[in-house]
């Protein structure tokens, strides 16, 4: 006879929990020693319960499948080729291609798998008769290929459009019927110090730009997740459920959208640089078990190194340890019914809408960055995490807690690792990247 151990015990309502928690505290306050407060405003408590109607949230759009991604930069055409080609053979699913102009694309895409990888890319220019050339080739081999034009995230991370807005979004539309085409580009933020709920009621509003100036069906969305592991994973459910409701707004037929998930830059570090292989495991799990279509990892030695075939590899590897050992593509919906999870993805839902619906009173998303507004939000959070940074409360081991004196990296740097300066001429002022621990290791790197 089959006995179901559940069965065998009473339940122990949240009450019931709350009381004994406070009869072990011994009279230290329940609020103040056990629930903690994000940057988002979100409090996490130190249990939660069913009795508190936590139900399980519907994710519209959650993938079956998710693409492990190689990163490609476009340069010189033959090596774009022989990196992409050799990393499909090696595991990859989908290759994200990097340019800054247009290219051969005969070259480029010489013996690519066309069936086997998708193609995603990620353009730093806007070029209307090449990218339709581009299209038109994709579409006759068959690729599944995502351009994910971006002119309103050109706009808040350079500070000017391609050309102009209406030449920009009169490209769009003359180019947008051959493929998916639209991206809304949330990296940007993330990596600058944007709070989660900023981030994604950016998104929305930069993607609500897009649907106020044509039809569109289809919006692919790049995100970049940190450390704080199950709020990225909420985060990522969080954003399509959003985006539904947007969509359904616009009667869009297609009420999903597609995401590529990178993980941040913002907490990597220069010295103890092996210990980025861990962040980005963590954040690139958070972006499987949120529901991300592609995962594009982000080399360990990427701030100082260029492009090297062992960096590429251990980032590959990383995602092929995820999916083929352990089995992160074996079930869809981890996340479904976990109350703590459920809970902050409606919570970073209600505030990011909120957020969103202030943005769209004051003129919306391209007005408020004309005028300075989303720029200011981002810096005072970004401050916020920065003295949180410096005071210890948030910690980078072996950066600025545990780190190795003897770790020198003076003698290698291929690349520079901090903040640019490059005064030009802007229509705004735009959005800068940085990481936390720049100020540290370059005091570091001043005494070597």
């Amino acid at each position: 006879m089959k006995k179901h151990l559940l069965t065998d015990f009473d339940s122990v309502s949240a009450k019931a929990w709350k009381q004994k928690i406070q009869a072990d505290l011994k009279g230290a306050e329940y609020n103040e020693t056990l629930v903690s407060k994000t940057l988002e405003g979100i409090h996490i408590k130190p249990f939660y319960h069913n009795d508190d109607a936590i139900a399980a949230l519907k994710v519209p759009g959650t993938p079956l499948k998710w693409n492990i991604t190689q990163g490609v930069f476009i340069d010189d055409t033959k090596i774009a080729n022989n990196i992409a080609v050799d990393a499909i053979e090696r595991g990859a699913e989908a290759i994200l291609f990097t340019a800054k102009k247009p290219f051969d694309t005969l070259t480029v895409f010489k013996d690519f798998p066309f069936d086997k990888a998708t193609i995603y890319f990620d353009f730093t220019f806007l070029d209307t008769v090449f990218l339709k050339q581009l299209s038109t080739h994709l579409n006759q081999v068959k690729a599944t290929f995502y351009l994910n034009i971006d002119p309103i995230g050109k706009l808040a991370k350079e500070g000017n459009w391609f050309k102009n807005k209406q030449e920009d979004f009169k490209a769009l539309q003359s180019i947008k019927e051959t493929t998916n085409t639209i991206s809304v580009d949330t990296t940007n933020y993330q990596n600058a110090g944007a709070t989660m709920v900023q981030q994604l009621a950016y998104g929305l509003a930069h993607a609500n730009e897009y649907f106020n100036h044509q039809k569109i069906d289809s919006i692919t969305f790049k995100i970049a997740t940190g450390t704080h592991y199950f709020f990225e994973i909420a985060k990522i459910r969080a954003l399509r459920i959003l985006y539904a409701s947007l969509a359904k707004q616009y009667k869009c037929t297609n009420d999903t959208c597609h995401i590529i998930m990178q993980p941040s830059r913002r907490n990597k570090t220069l010295y103890d640089y092996n210990i980025n292989m861990l962040r980005s495991t963590t954040e690139t799990m958070s972006g499987v078990l949120g529901g991300a279509n592609a995962i594009c990892n982000m080399p360990y030695d990427a701030l100082y190194h260029k492009s090297n075939e062992f960096g590429e590899r251990i980032s590959r590897n990383q995602l092929l340890i995820l999916k083929k050992e352990s089995y992160f593509d074996v079930v869809t919906n981890p996340a479904d019914g976990a109350y703590y999870i459920e809970s902050v993805t409606k919570e970073l839902a209600e505030k990011a809408l909120i957020l969103f619906k202030q943005i769209e009173a004051g003129g919306g998303f391209i007005k408020q960055l004309q005028e300075g507004g989303i720029q200011k939000k981002i810096k005072e959070s970004a401050a916020t995490e920065q003295e949180l940074f410096n005071s210890g409360s948030i910690t980078l081991l072996g950066t600025n807690k545990h780190p190795n004196p003897m770790d020198l990296m003076k003698e290698n740097l291929e690349l520079f690792p901090f903040l640019k300066s490059n005064p030009r001429k802007t229509l705004i002022q735009p959005i800068i990247a940085k990481r936390l621990a720049e100020a540290i290791e370059q005091e570091r790197l001043s005494h070597e």
